[in-house]
């Protein structure tokens, strides 16, 4: 059994913002496997499926971005699941935009989400997929920047991103975070 998470905010302000790249990405695996968040519970929005023969849940806290521990760390015990069974996604304002890297642990770089996630989980040390949000010009304030909303014109980058970000954590959950490092964290080419 295996947990993706996406981290992201409730509600429609919110819903096309760069810090709600982890619920988009979520809604990319869910429609690609053909499920529906249904299930309310532990706080979140949760769609139940199957991939690579193991059961998978998707979930997409509604604790808001700071609080969504408060989701993913009562669900890991109900589950009992270990660590590297959770998979999160989600932005990264160290990444440039639309890149995509799968990492394991690390430390929270400022990342409130990840920051409640690791103190409910109890350990840092968990698959994460991160997509990259850029840097905001230096007049903008980070938090403003990740609360701002994609532009109008990154419309196809952004769908070939959560295309990318999707076949990540899908990598993740069927082969492994190692498997899926190889595969997703080399540079790509704007040929390819």
């Amino acid at each position: 059994m295996k947990l993706l998470v996406g981290l992201g905010n409730p509600g429609p302000d919110y819903a096309r913002t760069r810090h709600n790249v982890g619920f988009l990405v979520a809604e990319e695996v869910a429609r690609q496997l053909g499920a529906g968040f249904t299930l309310r519970k532990f706080a979140a929005e949760i769609a139940e499926t199957a991939l690579g023969g193991d059961r998978l849940w998707i979930m997409k806290p509604q604790t808001y971005m700071n609080h969504s521990g408060e989701s993913v760390g009562p669900a890991m015990r109900y589950w009992k699941l270990a660590p590297e069974n959770l998979v999160v996604v989600h932005d990264d304002l160290e990444l440039e935009p639309f890149r995509v890297q799968v990492k394991v642990g690390g430390g929270y770089g400022g990342h409130n989400g990840l920051k409640s996630l690791n103190a409910h989980v109890g350990t840092p040390d968990y698959p994460r997929v991160r997509v990259g949000v850029g840097r905001p010009p230096p007049q903008v304030d980070p938090a403003d920047w990740v609360l701002g909303k994609f532009n109008k014109g990154d419309d196809r980058e952004l769908s070939a991103c959560l295309d990318e970000a999707a076949a990540a954590a899908r990598a993740v959950v069927e082969d492994g975070a190692v498997k899926a490092m190889n595969e997703f964290n080399r540079r790509r080419t704007p040929a390819e």
